[in-house]
């Protein structure tokens, strides 16, 4: 059974910084990628950022780019989302996701949903002054 687990959400004022983690139960190269996703009140759930586990190359929705930054710890099984300057835009339950074993995600389509089978339960981040 896989298990992804979202860590680090919280309340931050705005400008400020949070990190999220998600550790995965086995090992994180055995999936293609992991990607970070978000889910606001009323709106449909958006791609935020996505690592390929094996190149560490990353990709982000221009909505964050320049603003979060995701990265791997292969020895940790996690990955993390740096998320600095945040904004009240960015409130949001935010989710890690993978694709299942031998699925490659297509670089194109690394920030949709569709491209991932296992989800975490979702951390939340408000950002209010």
């Amino acid at each position: 059974q896989v298990q992804l687990v979202e860590s680090g959400g919280g309340l931050v004022q705005p400008g400020g910084s949070l990190r999220l983690s998600c550790t995965a139960s086995g090992f994180i190269l055995d999936y293609s990628a992991i990607g970070w996703f978000r889910q606001a009140p009323g709106k449909e759930r958006e791609g935020v950022s996505w690592i390929s586990t094996r190149s560490g190359n990353t990709f982000y929705a221009d909505s964050v780019q320049g603003r979060f930054t995701i990265s791997r710890d292969s020895a940790k099984n996690t990955v993390y989302l740096q998320m600095n300057s945040l904004n009240p835009e960015d409130t949001a339950v935010y989710y890690c996701a993978a694709p299942r074993r031998g699925w490659v995600v297509r670089e194109d389509w690394g920030l949709q949903s569709y491209e991932y089978h296992y989800w975490g339960q979702g951390t939340q981040v408000t950002v209010s002054s």
